[in-house]
């Protein structure tokens, strides 16, 4: 029994129709990473917003947030973010801790906006749909970048030699030639967004037919940047490669334990633990929030999803709790595990990407 269990979980997982985004999201995500398109935008926000206190630092989170709608890959949108916007903020004086937590939150926003893997593969664990959870997540990863946005000006007007500002004389004022750069560089990622979250939200295509032209559409834009080559597609498509079997091979070893826990009844007994939590719904809820982000510290992304959502999706219908909102509650959890050591990927990625010293 344990052994078909294990057989058909594993089978069943690995031909998801809903997991098909997965490797089209990645692939999408690379092609652009490599496109040119990335590197014009930051540049043009730069100019924009660079003579505020910790201007810099806002630019990386407003160009992450952009990423974060147009990737939904975390290593790529960090490894981008390295790139371009360390340098100029630590030769500008920026303070590293700063600098360095500024990258990794922006990078950490495609996890959460969509079209985000994570949002694809919690979907079909908790009986969502998959463009529901698309609509649910903008708002909140719009909040959070806000919140990072108004937590950097407030650090930096209380204490600005951690963000100075450029100094005016370095920079050109502000004209209509400059408006004109920056709308012209923000045409690509809003058609991207548009490709791929309109068709989803317009009726018009599910999540993976959208991905599909997500792809076509950064393959169409590295042409028109002139950086489309066999290389690139070679490059695009290994990778594509890795991350889909990490993710697949990851959620299917996962989706066949949580069938043996299950049908020995421990989630059972899980679930009656949480129910009987004193102090009401919102203290057994405040325990499943906790249960997530101490396993966010120790446990890959995927892992939380395929062993705990299926235990907790039914115990928050019980509770008295809208499924997308407690999904999304869910998500947000799992936001900050890369950000929380000592798991933490998107510090390892930083700090792998980043120039020596």
């Amino acid at each position: 029994t344990t052994f078909h269990i294990l057989y058909s979980r594993f089978y069943d997982l690995s031909l998801n129709y809903p997991y098909l985004a997965v490797p089209l999201f990645t692939f999408m995500g690379v092609i652009l990473q490599h496109s040119g398109v990335t590197k014009e935008l930051y540049e043009s926000l730069y100019e924009t917003l660079g003579s505020l206190k910790g201007g810099l630092a806002v630019v990386t989170i407003v160009f992450g947030t952009i990423l974060a709608a147009c990737l939904g890959v975390i290593a790529a949108s960090v490894t981008i973010l390295t790139l371009i916007a360390l340098a100029p903020m630590i030769t500008r004086g920026y303070d590293k801790s700063l600098a360095s937590g500024t990258i990794v939150a922006a990078g950490t926003l495609g996890i959460l906006i969509p079209p985000s893997i994570m949002l694809v593969v919690y979907a079909p664990q908790a009986g969502l749909s998959v463009g529901q959870m698309f609509l649910g997540a903008i708002l909140p990863g719009l909040l959070l970048s806000v919140l990072y946005i108004a937590y950097v000006l407030l650090r930096c007007t209380l204490n600005p030699s951690i963000g100075p500002a450029i100094p005016a004389g370095q920079i050109e004022p502000f004209s209509v030639k400059k408006f004109v750069r920056l709308a012209k560089s923000l045409v690509p990622p809003i058609l991207l967004i548009a490709a791929v979250l309109g068709s989803i939200f317009a009726g018009i295509a599910p999540p993976n037919e959208a991905a599909a032209v997500g792809c076509s559409v950064a393959i169409l834009m590295a042409i028109a940047y002139k950086k489309f080559n066999w290389s690139l597609i070679k490059e695009a498509s290994l990778e594509t490669m890795r991350v889909s079997a990490f993710v697949v091979m990851l959620a299917a070893f996962c989706y066949a334990f949580v069938g043996i826990f299950m049908s020995a009844g421990a989630g059972d007994a899980v679930a009656q633990i949480i129910l009987s939590v004193p102090g009401g719904r919102w203290m057994s809820f405040a325990v499943m929030m906790a249960i997530v982000f101490v396993l966010g510290m120790f446990i890959e992304w995927i892992g939380i999803v395929f062993i705990v959502i299926p235990i907790f999706s039914p115990i928050f219908v019980q509770l008295g709790f809208d499924p997308l909102w407690a999904g999304m509650m869910v998500c947000l959890n799992m936001q900050t595990a890369f950000q929380t050591p000592p798991m933490a990927m998107s510090i390892f990625v930083l700090k792998g990407t980043a120039p020596e010293e």
